[in-house]
């Protein structure tokens, strides 16, 4: 898998943008990635040094809608700490 095919897309809450502060960026990934492919991956595509990757698998939650009754996606996020100094322009505010 190259770069592009692991990173998925950036994660915008609230919450992500309050880890920004500590220099942690949050990403949907792949997920069959695992921690050292993401942070090739952030490097390669950010060309910053990434010092830690923590990952989660987000569950599904059950929907309805109306009568209809079913789950959203299984999804896994990557929270990537980078060294300090290093910052991801696509976030820059």
């Amino acid at each position: 898998m190259n770069a592009r095919e692991i990173i998925i897309r950036p994660i915008i809450t609230e919450h992500s943008y309050d880890m920004m502060e500590k220099n942690t960026f949050t990403f949907e990934v792949a997920k069959n990635a695992n921690k050292i492919e993401v942070a090739k991956a952030v490097e390669e595509i950010f060309d910053v040094t990434v010092v830690k990757v923590n990952t989660l698998t987000v569950k599904p939650k059950k929907k309805r809608v109306r009568v209809q009754q079913g789950y959203t996606r299984t999804w896994k996020k990557a929270m990537v700490t980078l060294k300090d100094g290093d910052t991801i322009e696509l976030f820059a505010s």
